[in-house]
């Protein structure tokens, strides 16, 4: 299927919010075209076809044990979302990758290997997995200190692997259904938190290509004679090796000090031994040059040190699979400055030295300490060459201290991120941490995140038997499901499907407990459903309310209730009882910010008792869409608002740093966040928390059941 919106100028559909579908990669479906059957009561819409795509799923509950959201368990009838809003929200974290290093999430594109861990006899072991979806949420945040200096910002519902398995950040309830909950002098699982990876400085490069070289290379000047000339001297530079990582580091470090290079075939493969390549020059400044470049200095800053340290360790070390890190030579001079450096940047090693028949001695620095000292080894230096610096199969335990020394609450609801993963795990800062159920998004889907999110919508059609077969499992431990945590729930489509009907009618007859988030008016539809689980404390709904301006919301979310339609939806839900919030998401500089109390006041007269915002947040490809729906609707704001989003986000589009994704920093971004603060305050809103009932649920009997005789 081809792009078609490709290469051409940005425009709105009508009805739509995204102006263009953002390159992507497509698989064949089989789809029906149908009416989309959304109306708001302000502008009814023109017939819209949406394609409607079957997905038959083998299971339907998503048991992830979500560190970062407040479920446990998911289900989402609907993959993609006709509300045509163009801020939708992704996730991001530092994780820790199957090479040794750790990035950010904003940078972590499906498809990518991270390091996970899974249990395997006695030990649970790093292994690795690959990142299936970003996933976001707002909740109340928790600060968790470690020991070792760590801070983890988490919601109560994340949990972290201790010495004495999985735990949540806090208690929910009391009595016979409290939940393992971290407590002060728990232990965490690990490596211990991450160090910074070093910048390329040009004392970085002259230690690397230092070591490098020194470790592996060839450079000399041979004199002989020559008939007929005065002399026959070669100058020679040489690097061979097997792993092209480091030969293209060192060539490329080279070319930074004017050093150029051309690479060669230095052996073909043979049955038992890889192919080698080289970098070589033969001119005699530039042989010269390199002899400069590598000379030992007269003082070592730590630059140098990190930079030396990698290149002799591409060079020459090795990891092994029993968790020890070698560096091996027969260079006293060499080894010397190993030991010297290592030493200053606060490593503990030995010496070991090997006696060899006919061969120079050979001197091993080995690097004393677990897994979390290789990996600070790894980060701190950033050898080049990847298969050296995997952990992969070695046992998760914490050396360092890991102990809880504070678990303190943040008091305000802030963004969580989280991926999911193949282990249902990642390494977070140091800690390893429980995969969420993330959201699998229309790119891998091999859709594009624009209109093809908002048009291409699949369903699944036998979500209600699936999820009824789930629950008369044995083995099924009852906690609440949300429901939508992909996209709504009531979709335009769900007036004709249905499934989020039989999925509410399934839970009413177990007593299955439920959390739904939606836009839409639908939801009143099973008013009588959720009035009757909410008496029983099994039902709690959540409403988002961007704007009480009913044109910015058809720009904003053109295929969305209209603000009043929400507002009367609050109101209706909380007058039959059932506990409801509100969400003011997102808060877009110089457009709707300055309705951020409005819209809390409004839900709190329509009787919502929590709230919680966001600042708008542009990852990835929503920066683009974003721009281009300014650039249609509001051009001559359209750089004043990119101005505050950048002012609020480091200057740039978006930032990931911890903690501050959802409300960012700057001047904007703080008073936003105190005005927030003292509108729930006068309000009254966050002043209980949200509570669902686990102990009521009961399988109904099946059709056919018989009482025992015996």
């Amino acid at each position: 299927m081809a792009n078609e919106d490709s290469g051409n100028p940005a425009q709105i559909h009508k009805g739509r919010g995204a102006a263009s579908n953002l390159a992507g990669r497509f698989v064949p479906h089989v789809s029906t075209r149908e009416y989309d059957g959304w109306q708001t009561e302000a502008e009814p819409l023109e017939r819209l076809l949406t394609e409607a795509i079957e997905e038959k799923a083998k299971t339907i509950i998503a048991s992830n044990s979500s560190p970062d959201l407040p479920f446990s368990q998911s289900i989402n009838p609907y993959r993609g979302c006709e509300h045509g809003c163009v801020y939708c929200l992704s996730g991001d974290t530092r994780i820790l990758y199957a090479d040794g290093r750790h990035r950010p999430l904003s940078e972590v594109k499906v498809g990518d290997r991270i390091i996970g861990t899974v249990r395997k006899g006695w030990y649970r072991r790093f292994v690795e997995t690959e990142v299936l979806a970003h996933w976001s949420t707002v909740k109340p945040a928790y600060r968790i200190t470690l020991a070792d200096g760590t801070q983890l910002v988490a919601s109560g519902d994340h949990r972290f692997l201790t010495e004495r398995g999985w735990k949540y950040v806090t208690d929910t309830e009391n009595g016979s259904h409290r939940r393992a909950h971290l407590t002060t002098n728990n232990k965490m699982m690990g490596t211990g938190r991450f160090a910074q990876e070093p910048v390329k400085t040009e004392d970085y490069r002259r230690g690397y290509l230092s070591g490098m070289i020194r470790g592996d290379g060839t450079i000399g000047t041979y004199r002989y004679r020559r008939s007929g000339r005065k002399h026959g001297n070669i100058h020679l530079f040489r690097l061979a090796l097997t792993d092209e990582e480091g030969l293209q580091r060192s060539r490329k470090y080279l070319k930074t000090f004017g050093v150029q290079t051309h690479e060669t075939v230095f052996s073909e493969a043979m049955e038992n031994r890889q192919a080698m390549k080289a970098i070589r020059t033969n001119a005699r400044s530039q042989v010269q040059q390199i002899r400069e470049i590598i000379e030992w200095p007269t003082v070592t800053s730590d630059d140098w040190c990190k930079g030396f340290l990698a290149g002799i360790f591409d060079a020459e070390g090795n990891f092994s699979k029993k968790n020890t890190l070698r560096i091996p030579n027969s260079d006293p001079e060499i080894i010397d400055q190993i030991s010297k450096a290592l030493d200053q940047l606060g490593f503990d090693f030995a010496l070991e030295a090997i006696e060899r028949k006919e061969q120079k001695s050979l001197t091993v620095v080995r690097l004393r300490g677990g897994v979390g000292k290789k990996l600070t080894f790894f980060h701190m230096t950033d050898p080049a060459i990847s298969r050296k610096r995997s952990i992969v199969g070695r046992a998760v335990k914490s050396e360092v201290d890991l102990r809880v020394v504070n678990i303190e609450a943040l008091g305000q609801s802030i963004s969580m991120y989280d991926i999911s993963t193949g282990t249902e795990d990642f390494i977070a800062n140091g800690v390893v941490s429980h995969n969420c159920y993330a959201r699998p998004s229309h790119a891998y889907m091999d859709l594009s995140p624009g209109l093809d999110f908002e048009s291409r919508i699949f369903f699944k059609p036998n979500a209600a038997e699936l999820l009824e077969k789930a629950l008369r499992k044995p083995g099924y431990q009852c906690s609440p499901i949300a429901l939508g945590t992909n996209t709504d729930p009531y979709q335009p489509l769900e007036r004709e499907k249905q499934i989020t009907r039989q999925l509410l009618e399934t839970m009413q007859r177990f007593q299955q407990p439920v959390t739904i988030v939606t836009k839409s008016q639908l939801i009143l539809r099973d008013l009588p459903i959720l009035k009757e689980m909410a008496q029983d404390g099994l039902a709690q709904v959540a409403i988002s309310v961007t704007t009480l301006d009913n044109e910015l919301k058809r720009k904003l979310e053109p295929r969305t209730a209209g603000p009043a339609a929400r507002l009367r939806v609050l109101e209706q839900l909380s007058s039959a009882g059932i506990p409801t919030a509100v969400l003011a998401a997102p808060m877009i500089p110089a457009l709707n910010d300055c309705e951020l109390e409005a819209i809390l006041r409004a839900a709190r007269n329509a009787g919502a008792d929590h709230a919680a915002y966001i600042l708008l947040r542009l990852p990835h490809e929503v920066a683009p869409l974003f721009r281009q729906w300014l650039e249609v609707h509001y051009p001559e704001r359209a750089a004043h608002v990119m101005s505050i989003v950048q002012q609020s986000r480091g200057g740039r589009d978006y930032r990931s740093d911890f903690s501050q994704r959802q409300t960012g920093t700057g001047v904007f971004a703080q008073l936003l966040q105190q005005r927030f603060g003292v509108a729930i305050r006068k309000l009254g809103l966050n002043r209980r928390d949200l509570k669902l009932d686990n102990s009521r649920f009961c399988p109904p009997p099946q059709s056919g059941d018989q009482q025992s005789l015996f």
